[in-house]
């Protein structure tokens, strides 16, 4: 045998690791746009579960007994609460009377009123891509809103005030 044919390999050293792939570039951090449905769906949700709440009130009339539970504190201890007269006050309103709606509770009536705009508010703010709106009330507004409430309760129990009772 010549020595021409006779190979010999050099020792096997393990190879290097291959360099690192740069990784593809990020997005920027932040809110992922949503498509117009999607951002939607949850203020339509609540404005359709509303609706439905009013119509089906609208169609089962709170007058009629034995619709409805009657409320327990009227039922226990004769005191109107600060919801008591509340469905008959959505019926009146489902069925666009007012004025009994503002009779058998108006503070429902008030709170029918703030839903709504904030509702329609939630959609505008939904529809524009914007996030939602926050009820960021401070310690002296929620006070004022949980007095009044107290106050309405109170003073619709007395003769005088009478005009709030349903």
């Amino acid at each position: 045998m010549s020595g021409e044919n006779l190979r010999v390999d050099a020792p096997r050293t393990p190879s290097a690791p291959p360099p690192p792939v740069p990784a593809a570039p990020r997005p920027p951090a932040g809110p992922v746009p949503a498509c117009r449905a999607r951002r939607l769906a949850v203020p339509v949700l609540a404005v359709a579960g509303a609706a439905a709440a009013f119509a089906y009130v609208g169609a089962v009339d709170p007058n009629e007994p034995g619709h409805y539970p009657v409320c327990p504190l009227f039922r226990l201890t004769g005191v109107l609460c600060p919801g008591c007269g509340g469905l008959r006050s959505a019926h009146a309103f489902a069925h666009g009377d007012l004025v009994t709606a503002l009779g058998a509770n108006a503070l429902a009536v008030a709170g029918y009123l703030v839903f709504a705009a904030f509702a329609a508010l939630w959609l505008v703010r939904a529809f524009r891509g914007r996030p939602a709106p926050r009820l960021a009330l401070g310690p002296v507004a929620w006070w004022t809103v949980a007095a009044l409430t107290t106050a309405f309760a109170v003073v619709r129990n007395f003769p005088f005030g009478s005009a709030l009772a349903p």
